[in-house]
């Protein structure tokens, strides 16, 4: 059983959302595409997306090598990774552009906008990620949208430092483990999405939401977490 520690009350100062999964329904387009593009290697490729789904959130650039070292045993030339790259990006851009938004993403991002600083970390690349979010007609929602390379731990306490917050004044809302790691390790609060191909550990969490027209709730539910001195929140 892990603890998880949060160093008092405050309010809600800034949210920051993954991308996939989270405000679009896009989670399972890249594990198809990863499927896809290593299709050449039949009796590798499903633990090649298991890896994937157990990793979500993380950049793709790092699978490329994880499947190359450790599955594939192969060297992965810097032509042949950014070939991959390139390749991904064919696979899912016109998909990702097309697919729904998760339910009351675009009420809960006019309705917030204004008063409460948002943000994306994801880990699409960076460049990639804004076209699509500018393509999806959302960029005047956010103050910062923040792709890889940078990892979202270091995405979540860059923004920490240079706008002055505490981490028990910020909330990142992810629908992966890495997520959770991400605000466990820079000590934000976390709100979990899951559906119902969710890590068993996300079900567990003690803010939890299927679709963002429940986030409301779940911010509410940490700001009297908060109030209420409960700073020691048990995870499974």
């Amino acid at each position: 059983m892990k603890v998880w520690k949060k160093k008092g009350p405050a309010m809600t100062e800034a949210i920051v959302f993954d991308f996939d999964g989270v405000l679009v329904e896009s989670a399972d387009i890249k594990t198809e595409a990863f499927g896809q593009l290593f299709s050449g290697y039949p009796d590798k490729v499903h633990e090649i997306v298991k890896y994937h789904q157990m990793h979500m959130g993380i950049s793709r650039y790092v699978k490329f090598r994880y499947f190359y070292e450790k599955i594939l045993g192969e060297e992965l030339s810097h032509d042949k990774e950014i070939e991959l790259g390139e390749r991904f990006s064919e696979i899912v851009l016109e998909r990702i552009l097309k697919v729904p938004f998760v339910s009351g993403t675009l009420d809960f991002l006019e309705d917030h906008y204004r008063r409460t600083p948002l943000f994306i970390a994801s880990g699409t690349p960076d460049e990639e990620l804004r076209y699509i979010v500018a393509q999806r007609g959302i960029s005047q929602y956010f103050k910062e949208i923040h792709g890889t390379p940078r990892t979202k731990p270091e995405i979540l306490s860059d923004i920490l430092s240079r706008f002055s917050w505490t981490a028990s004044e910020v909330v990142f809302v992810g629908d992966a483990e890495s997520d959770l790691k991400a605000a466990e390790e820079s000590g934000v609060w976390f709100v979990a999405r899951v559906s119902p191909s969710s890590e068993s550990r996300l079900y567990a969490h003690p803010f939890k939401v299927n679709t963002l027209r429940e986030l409301e709730a779940a911010l509410s539910k940490i700001g009297s977490s908060s109030k209420s001195g409960r700073n020691a929140l048990f995870l499974s």
